[in-house]
């Protein structure tokens, strides 16, 4: 039966592990020496996705194993520089194991196009007479993609807001988009620009500016809880400590900004890893997190009645299995290691990596430190800038790990004294 529960998966050697993945995958072995080759993205695919290009910039992509989401097994690339983020996530996979594991769901992936009309005399009425028009604007929108919508997508409805600015009240029509299996953008900007010339006309004047996606998709999110025993996480202390910390993040913006931060590292280590938007991610998570009118922890925390800890997240998840970056290499690669299906798939593996990734943290922080873990980490990074190659790199780390002296200066010292030895 194959399972993502591997213990001992960090001991094994590089050869190792890429074979472990290659079985629970089924890669064939030109996808493994995508893996190999550090993302197989050639010079000349790279110079058609930007401009100006001069190179490529790889960083290390690992996988978090133990995950258990809705009784599917799954090990999660994830593409990242920062140390101690990837063992997090794997050991707070284990952990919800004991507890039967993640479960998530999401709603329809729906996406907001937003077209900005200014200069209208009487905006509520402008906004009922584009309300009105509904289903011709609709129309026009889905003759933009007839694909898209033969999948079962497509424009579905239409809201409009009255908003007050600095500049005076505007009209704001957004099209409510289901864009299925791609993140959208592209999409819902298409369909935007051909309903606005539309919509002017319905009202009789004003002026047209921006005809743009929005990066708050609050149609679009993926939810996940957990249950994580209290004997697994260390006791009634390790529980209690875990809630003092969140309920430090929810009091205070300055705790809450680095509390989600760390959600983030995980999510974004695994939209990067497939080859989505980072910076839409990011831009989304933190808007929602300020929903409310105030800047809130993207998780929620709780003691149920036997003392174990219960914790859920929501999150906008604007992501896509198709289209765009994700047909970089390594992209299809670490999908096909993924293993989901559609996009509200994958936006509900986020979701669970997201609040394993924050209780990894807040277990860390409210027990032996966040230092301990990350910089033993750390070390081998230090060991490496002092010169040490090979096996050095781990004897260098051990020792200036044991002396609590993690630095390059101590680094190179106790580099030159081993190669003395020899």
């Amino acid at each position: 039966m194959r399972t993502s529960r591997i213990a001992n998966f960090y001991k094994l050697n590089l050869v190792e592990r890429i074979k472990l993945v290659k079985e629970f995958s089924d890669l064939s072995d030109e996808e493994v020496e995508v893996l190999r080759s550090s993302g197989g993205l050639k010079l000349e695919d790279a110079n058609r996705m930007i401009e100006n290009v001069v190179g490529a910039f790889s960083v290390p992509v690992g996988i978090a194993a133990n995950f258990l989401i809705n009784g599917k097994d799954y090990l999660i690339p994830m593409a990242i520089e920062e140390p101690s983020v990837v063992a997090g996530a794997s050991n707070a996979a284990r952990i919800a194991r004991e507890g039967g594991g993640f479960q998530a769901n999401s709603t329809e992936p729906i996406m907001i196009s937003q077209v900005q009309l200014v200069g209208v005399e009487d905006p509520n009425r402008a906004k009922v007479e584009i309300l009105s028009k509904k289903d011709d604007l609709l129309r026009i929108a889905n003759e933009q993609d007839p694909v898209l919508v033969s999948l079962g997508g497509g424009a579905k409805d239409i809201e409009v807001r009255v908003i007050d600015t600095e500049l005076g009240k505007m009209v704001i029509t957004h099209l409510l988009v289901d864009t299925r299996d791609v993140m959208g953008a592209n999409v819902v900007n298409t369909m935007a620009e051909a309903t606005a010339p539309r919509i002017r006309e319905i009202v009789g004047g004003g002026t047209v500016y921006l005809r743009i996606v929005s990066n708050l998709p609050v149609y679009r999110l993926a939810r996940a809880w957990a249950l994580f025993p209290s004997e697994a996480l260390g006791g009634e202390d390790a529980v209690d400590g875990i809630l003092y910390a969140h309920a430090f993040a929810a009091a205070d913006p300055f705790r809450c900004v680095t509390h989600n931060k760390g959600i983030m590292n995980g999510i974004e280590a695994v939209v990067l890893a497939t080859g989505n938007d980072t910076r839409a991610i990011e831009a989304g998570a933190h808007a929602y997190a300020s929903i409310a009118g105030k800047y809130a922890p993207l998780t929620c925390w709780e003691k149920n009645q036997n003392g174990d800890l219960v914790g859920s997240i929501e999150i906008p998840v604007a992501v896509g299995i198709v289209g765009g970056a994700t047909r970089h290499p390594q992209a299809k690669v670490n999908l096909k290691i993924l293993g989901v299906k559609n996009s509200k798939e994958l936006g509900e593996v986020l979701s669970a990596v997201g609040l394993a990734q924050n209780l990894a943290a807040l277990r860390a922080l409210a027990t032996v430190g966040i230092q301990k873990g990350h910089m033993r980490l750390h070390a081998r990074n230090i060991a490496a800038m002092a010169g040490a190659k090979g096996e050095l790199i781990d004897k260098v780390a051990e020792i200036i790990v044991r002396e609590k002296k993690i630095r390059v200066d101590r680094a190179h010292e106790v580099l030159e004294k081993l190669l003395a030895r020899k």
